[in-house]
């Protein structure tokens, strides 16, 4: 069995472990338990979710057995975590929505049958009932207040208020690896690193209170060469449903990555081998550029599947490179003006932000930049531009 303690770090996965050698002896001779935590804070998966579901496709693939735990009951009272104020509490009836979600989009990526197929767990099935007397005695006593309140997750918070609704959330998520420890032997908690306090929490308290080993091991967060979060645009999120992110939009969101970001985009993301994305990064000139095609293409077609990925990539050639079928959109023919196509085609999600895009002199109709919204559309088919990046045809319906 190779070590994939290799090859998450030869591939840049990994930031912070705790009993490395231990965990690295584990890995490389028997197969290992491990979890993943989802919060089911929305009904669709999002690019910072599918970094943790390549992790985990690596850690499958090397013979180790996955548990997805989606947080049905800590969703219930929010993760600190990276935040300055209080998440919106959700109803039991919308967590309930998005973890079926969740479940359905995440069967695409990892297999749930063989030896070590994956199995999918809600904690709300064993927080939601427990007893807080029991709890506090059997958990709480494990637990320092002063140590607790050096992470970063809560420091972060105390200048705003942090609840004890939150202050919680730790306990809770050591809560779910001691369960999980008992009910399937789990051995290891990986996620990101921020939060790297919750899971070293709860490889502490399963080596505390049942004298057994417990290890924790953080990847490396999706950023930019600037430090900022990678998946996010103008729109939002850039999500793996194709209702919320369309392919052509999630192909064109690669195909931008900067040129900085590329090689390491690459190597976290697909599954290329590393001398094959060494060769793609060896220039960073316009030569560059067919390694962001390869980005995009290849994440398009696990996501979305790769007949997507080659309308996609077709479609993305024809707006910018004058080859292949421009993506397409069909608007009411009682759509007259600009203001109307912009909203109609998608491009804009509010009348508030078309008339700002069209100020900032960012729409083109037929290669001319529009100057109000208020401008006819032109009769038949058009070609509606929306900044550099993104260009449609449209058809009046």
């Amino acid at each position: 069995m190779a070590n994939v303690m290799d090859t998450l770090r030869a591939r840049g996965f990994i930031k912070q472990t705790v009993y490395e050698d231990e965990l690295y002896e584990k890995l490389g001779k028997e197969s290992v338990p491990f979890y993943i935590g989802f919060d089911p804070t929305a009904d669709s998966l999002h690019v910072g979710h599918f970094m943790q579901l390549i992790a985990m496709k690596h850690m499958q693939d090397a013979g180790h057995k996955p548990i997805i735990l989606i947080g049905g009951g800590t969703a219930l009272v929010g993760d600190p975590s990276g935040r300055t104020d209080m998440r919106t509490m959700m109803t039991k009836e919308t967590v309930a929505y998005h973890v079926e979600c969740f479940k359905k989009q995440m069967s695409k990526f990892i297999s749930f049958e063989g030896k070590n197929g994956a199995i999918i767990v809600n904690n709300a099935d064993w927080l939601t009932n427990l007893n807080y007397v029991d709890f506090l005695r059997d958990i709480g006593a494990y637990f320092s207040v002063n140590k607790m309140l050096t992470a970063e997750c809560y420091r972060s918070r105390m200048e705003k208020g942090l609840t004890f609704l939150e202050f919680n959330y730790m306990l809770m998520q050591a809560y779910d690896f001691l369960v999980l420890n008992q009910k399937y032997d789990c051995l290891l908690q990986l996620g990101g690193d921020d939060q790297w306090s919750n899971i070293l929490a709860g490889a502490d308290l399963i080596r505390r209170k049942e004298r057994k080993a417990a290890f924790a091991m953080t990847f490396t967060l999706l950023t930019t060469s600037e430090g900022k979060k990678m998946g996010k645009t103008q729109k939002g999120a850039v999500w793996l449903d194709e209702n919320k992110t369309s392919p052509y939009e999630f192909y064109q969101y690669w195909r931008n990555t900067a040129d900085a970001d590329v090689e390491k985009c690459l190597k976290l993301l697909t599954f290329l081998p590393l001398q094959e994305i060494q060769t793609l990064c060896a220039y960073q000139d316009e030569r560059i550029n067919a390694a962001k095609e390869k980005l995009a293409y290849e994440l398009t077609k696990m996501v979305h599947g790769e007949d997507a990925a080659n309308q996609a990539q077709s479609q993305a050639k024809a707006a910018f490179g004058g080859d292949g079928e421009m993506p397409e959109k069909t608007i009411p023919a009682n759509v007259v003006d600009l203001l109307g196509a912009l909203t109609a085609t998608g491009l804009c999600k509010s009348n508030g932000e078309a008339r700002r895009l069209v100020e900032q002199g960012g729409v083109s109709i037929n290669g001319e930049k529009a100057v109000s919204v208020n401008m006819p559309l032109p009769a038949g088919e058009f070609t509606l531009f929306k900044g550099k990046k993104v260009r449609i045809k449209v058809i009046r319906g």
